[in-house]
């Protein structure tokens, strides 16, 4: 199994997360058709706020010394955690990475947490589903709800469930 290390990313690593950003924003992209802007660059408002709100964390996920993605979760001083963005690199899918991650991620922070999706990405519906079922079996729910200020966009899936650390 590939080495593994998570931890909470710090300004030193700010360049490399908004490298990994880009990627992930790409990817997501063919679900909402969205662009970059004229720059070359999306919308990055939520990775900022995981490096200045204290609300917000931003970890760097690596193997040996490579990044292999990121995860940023908000909610850290509510009832709530929001694992707001979750990425790994292709290279590294599918190789466990990223459920050994995730699960990481989400241990450091016991309590409810929440996930979004979309049903289009097909490959995210069964990740999360069983991230999930290995964290929380037989005990989590999945709805759909409408992306806020967006509703041209079809609604977003949202997987819940409690963690205990």
């Amino acid at each position: 199994m590939p080495d593994l290390t998570v931890r909470l990313a710090d300004s030193a690593d700010r360049s490399v997360l908004e490298r990994l950003w880009l990627m992930f924003q790409h990817d997501v992209s063919q679900f909402r058709g969205l662009l970059p802007r004229p720059d070359g660059t999306f919308r990055s408002e939520r990775l900022h706020a995981a490096f200045h709100d204290p609300d917000w964390a931003a970890y760097l996920l690596s193997s040996d010394a490579n990044p292999v993605g990121f995860a940023t979760v908000r909610g850290l001083k509510g009832e709530k955690r929001v694992l707001s963005a979750f990425f790994i690199v292709r290279g590294a899918r599918r190789t466990g990475l990223g459920l050994r991650s995730v699960q990481e991620v989400i241990t450091r922070h016991p309590g409810a947490w929440e996930v979004a999706f979309q049903d289009e990405n097909v490959p995210a519906v069964r990740f999360w589903r069983r991230v999930a079922t290995e964290i929380a079996p037989g005990a989590w729910t999945e709805e759909h709800r409408p992306v806020p200020s967006r509703p041209q966009f079809p609604p977003d899936t949202w997987i819940s469930f409690t963690a205990s650390g």
